[in-house]
């Protein structure tokens, strides 16, 4: 038994948990439906299942990794890789039968991110990079705007799920965004937001308080196609920003980096 994870390895879990998901989308009276921290943030049937496709795939053919998922947590391993499951990013989205989520996959190296996968089942879209060998969307390369100016570029972004309870909920940043830009998006998923900006369909994405699982494939992906990703707020939880070079660096100018500030 080999215990070194390929793209393929990845494809291929990504793909049979998009497969079991699929079967709950569009189908509410086939789900249960739990809030977690409140109304905004919820767990369905489906992600539960999704989520247990994977780490059974994970613990059958690579039972030394640890595993770091949204929905069970964190898991010990050995051997110096751990995988980083959303079993689907976007669930709001998904419950509401809107087809913007996906199924992200990470697979970390002694720390570093070497396989990135972002299934979309429900539209048909697969991206996928693997460390140093490009990004892509159902086999063809992917490669992030060339977009220069800020005034010509559709922005994505999200808001967080406390966003009725604390302040610091990013509609500053949106407020000092929004006259500047073509326009903005929210699409519901961040891994959407981050791969369509690796695919140059959106010229950047910024937002706050993320989780790891988040980000960690998509964020492989997007660096994979040429844009630039940025841990930007140490103090609220995952925030970031990706966007191509000329445009990451003009929102990163608008953005602000401090609560109050």
């Amino acid at each position: 038994m080999s215990y070194t994870p390929t793209l393929d390895n990845v494809i291929e879990c990504a793909r049979m948990a998009g497969e079991t998901a699929m079967k709950y989308f569009r189908h509410k009276d086939r789900m249960n439906v739990e809030n977690k921290l409140n109304d905004s943030d919820i767990v369905t049937t489906a992600d539960k299942e999704s989520e247990a496709v994977v780490k059974n795939y994970v613990k059958t053919h690579f039972p030394t990794h640890a595993i770091l998922s949204e929905e069970s947590g964190e898991t010990d391993g050995a051997g110096g890789y751990r995988w980083v499951i959303d079993p689907i990013d976007g669930t709001t989205n998904f419950f509401s039968g809107i087809p913007l989520w996906s199924v992200s996959i990470g697979v970390e190296h002694n720390g570093e991110r070497v396989i990135g996968v972002v299934f979309m089942p429900a539209t048909g879209e697969l991206f996928y990079a693997s460390k140093g060998n490009g990004a892509f969307l159902n086999g063809r390369p992917i490669h992030a705007s060339a977009q220069d100016k800020l005034s010509r570029s559709v922005i994505s972004t999200g808001f967080p799920v406390d966003k009725g309870d604390n302040p610091d909920n990013n509609l500053d940043n949106f407020a000092a965004i929004m006259p500047r830009v073509r326009d903005i998006r929210r699409l519901g998923s961040s891994t959407v937001d981050i791969c369509y900006t690796a695919a140059g369909f959106l010229d950047g994405y910024w937002e706050l308080n993320l989780h790891e699982w988040d980000v960690n494939a998509a964020s492989l992906i997007a660096e994979e196609a040429g844009a630039i990703f940025t841990r930007f707020r140490p103090d609220r939880g995952i925030s970031v920003v990706c966007a191509p070079p000329a445009i990451h660096e003009q929102l990163m100018a608008l953005i602000s980096q401090k609560p109050g500030k």
